[in-house]
């Protein structure tokens, strides 16, 4: 962290909060338990349980700290691998045949409320905070970035929640599930035109956009890879392309022949009408029978069903090489690290092919070890290459995690996307940042979150962080949600430790960077805090909070 200073930014008038006596007890025990109320360092079962919190949840709370060191690590992963999925609320199907849009005299939340993500962008920092299920919205999370729709494009409110619960119910199956689920969702149909996707004839060609982007960006690559994550090379050391044009055209006519599934009551026929609801359905007439020659030469035989060449289709992805190797090194980044080393993308790769009991595409394994690999346990890293930026929404959640934050997620969502991550608007099929991008001064070091990190978003994180702080009553309600209840942290626990100012950076040290902060660091902090009053206890909690929060310790994942 270097360059690493601290000003004196805000007034300290000393104001109230609500105080949460349930949380001040939780971090109060955990304080003790790890040593920070008496100035000594924590032990390294607290400061591993804090970084696998970051890793694996939305960022730790004193409770879940404690949780994980009484399980265990690899007891708390298996029991959240267990955990069922908090969901999203329902959401009225929006009937295409009615006239689009909102009815003259409509309230004027209408199309918030049902043509854009909203209710589900709020709805998903509210699992943030407190859903019981950390590591499936995590990794629902990861997977809404590979497995890309956007509602720049799905506007129906109904559809983007169909698929968002698709992928949050199918977190942890196994991978050729998972593909498949994804490949008949109605919303990716729409995103990605597979649905209506005709057969070839003299005036239609198949349409190739699934097909593409289903190899692309969901199961292979555009190269071949070792087992590492290195690419395969010819002998002139050019990397050796994973398919061809003719290949995207055998898939594209592989996957002809599905139109949206007809509501109930109504007949089904070629190209139903746009209906989120259910996979979609096959129709024999529209579907293309001749071969098709797929990936590495395999041929779909003449004459098969659209539901045959689908399933063998995918058959052919999920079984490739690459794909333990391209989908692992992805979640590593989104949970662990941007730059794995070959042996720890090896490993995943490994746990992919056989779970240990025969089981190719076990994602309960991979993400399993993932987790409780080497390189994303143990000691805590100082390889300068190790980490990785927290994405601008587990950044916000997670701050707001660590001091027992409720929230509508309204604020909380807005703040994200101001920070350059609008949950579940990417821009296009590549997401906000492609998993290969590189920082502006650097040829080889990957960085995917830096994509959205500039001049602008970086103020955006520390304005963020400073109103939630410095908010007198925390952030008011939205009096156009119904039930909204604003967002509000509890910084009451730390306040007892503000007499001494190196006591609570310990104590903050603990909570948010898992004691990773460094004598240097400590000290420019406790120089800040020491310069507040000692009469103004919540005064010193904010300010010590706010420079750790902002700090690069913090921001970034260790």
């Amino acid at each position: 962290m270097s360059g690493f200073s601290i000003r004196r930014v805000v007034s300290h008038a000393t104001v109230s909060l609500h105080p949460k006596r349930v949380f001040a007890a939780s971090l109060a025990a955990l304080l003790v338990t790890s040593g920070a109320l008496a100035g000594t360092k924590a032990p390294h079962t607290t400061r591993d349980a804090v970084r696998l919190l970051d890793q694996a949840a939305f960022g730790p709370t004193p409770a879940s700290i404690a949780n994980v060191q009484s399980m265990g690590m690899p007891a708390w992963v298996d029991a959240q691998l267990a955990t069922a999925s908090t969901g999203y609320p329902a959401i009225a199907f929006i009937d295409p045949n009615s006239a689009v849009g909102c009815p003259t005299g409509a309230a004027a939340t209408c199309f918030r409320d049902n043509y854009t993500p909203f209710p589900l962008q709020i709805a998903f920092f509210r699992n943030a905070l407190s859903g019981a299920d950390q590591l499936r919205q995590r990794v629902a999370f990861a997977y809404s970035q590979i497995f890309v729709i956007s509602g720049i494009d799905i506007k129906e409110t109904y559809g983007m929640r169909e698929y968002q619960q698709m992928l949050l119910d199918n977190a942890f199956v196994n991978y050729r599930t998972l593909l498949e689920r994804v490949t008949l969702s109605p919303a990716m149909g729409d995103y990605l035109d597979m649905v209506n996707n005709d057969k070839p004839s003299a005036t239609v060609q198949a349409n190739e956009n699934y097909a593409r982007e289903v190899l692309q960006l969901f199961s292979i690559g555009l190269s071949k890879l070792n087992p590492d994550g290195s690419h395969v090379v010819d002998a002139s050391g050019v990397a050796v392309p994973s398919y061809d044009q003719a290949v995207v055209q055998g898939f594209a006519r592989a996957f002809t022949g599905w139109t949206y599934a007809a509501r109930p009551g109504v007949t089904s026929r070629w190209t139903n009408t746009v209906n989120y609801l259910g996979d979609m359905v096959p129709f024999a007439a529209h579907h293309d029978v001749t071969a098709k020659t797929l990936l590495n030469g395999r041929v779909l035989p003449t004459g098969q069903t659209p539901q045959k060449d689908l399933g063998d289709a995918l058959d052919i992805i999920a079984n490739h090489p690459n794909v333990g190797t391209f989908i692992g090194r992805q979640l590593i980044q989104a949970l662990v690290t941007s730059n794995p080393t070959p042996a720890y993308v090896m490993r995943v790769t490994a746990v992919f092919n056989d779970n240990g009991s025969g089981v190719h595409g076990d994602m309960k394994a991979v993400i399993r070890a993932i987790l409780l690999d080497p390189e994303a346990r143990g000691e805590i890293k100082i390889d300068p290459v190790y980490g990785k930026l927290r994405d601008p929404a587990v950044y916000a959640a997670s701050v707001a995690r660590a001091f027992g934050g409720t929230s509508d997620g309204v604020y909380l969502s807005a703040q994200s996307a101001a920070m350059g991550q609008s949950v579940y608007t990417p821009p296009s099929v590549f997401s906000f940042y492609p998993p290969d991008y590189t920082l502006p001064d650097s040829a080889t070091l990957l960085a995917p979150q830096f994509g959205v990190q500039n001049t602008t978003t970086s103020v955006a994180r520390l304005n963020f962080v400073y109103a939630l702080l410095y908010s007198t009553n925390g952030i008011a309600a939205d009096a156009s949600v119904p039930g909204s209840t604003g967002t509000r942290i509890v910084l009451t626990g730390y306040q007892s430790l503000a007499a001494t100012p190196a006591a609570l950076v310990d104590a903050l040290d603990v909570q948010m960077t898992h004691a990773s902060l460094t004598a240097t660091e400590k000290s420019a902090i406790v120089t800040a805090v020491s310069a507040i009053a000692a009469t103004d206890p919540l005064g010193r909690v904010r300010m010590a909070t706010y420079l750790v929060a902002a700090s690069p310790r913090y921001q970034i994942n260790r």
